[in-house]
């Protein structure tokens, strides 16, 4: 059997990784984003202005990874959404759906006891390269 290249995606337009991972990995056609946080790509810090502007920074992270990969956020069939605190639901998904705009990805949105560096919200994201044709069951 032949073996499946994995190669790490990496870009300076979104923050620099926070520990020992990969901001994402590509195996055969499939991306998977790391958690992003509401970060400033040159500063390292959370953006100010509460769990919105975390939620669009973070948003905007994950499509400058997509992007690096060739991708967009028509690519992505899955999300994860850690909140610090389930009431920012609403607020977060005003946020995600002016990114994901139609045929949504699956998704699965959790409260966590904290994030790293105190952020309010975290999104990862599975993707896959090329073109995808939606279709109805």
């Amino acid at each position: 059997m032949a073996s499946l290249i994995r190669k790490v995606i990496s870009t300076s337009r979104a923050p620099a990784a926070i520990g020992p991972y990969s901001q994402a990995v590509l195996v055969d056609r499939t991306i998977y984003v790391s958690g992003q946080l509401g970060m400033d790509p040159s500063s390292g810090q959370l953006v100010p202005g509460g769990v919105a502007a975390e939620a669009t920074q973070a948003l905007t992270n994950m499509g400058e990874i997509l992007k690096a990969a060739g991708c967009d956020f028509t690519n992505v069939v899955k999300t994860t959404v850690l909140l610090a605190d389930i009431n920012d639901f609403n607020t977060v998904n005003e946020i995600y759906k002016q990114y994901f705009k139609n045929n949504f990805p699956a998704r699965a949105a959790y409260q966590v006891a904290a994030l790293p560096k105190g952020g309010r919200v975290e999104i990862e994201a599975i993707a896959v390269q090329g073109p995808l044709t939606t279709a109805s069951l």
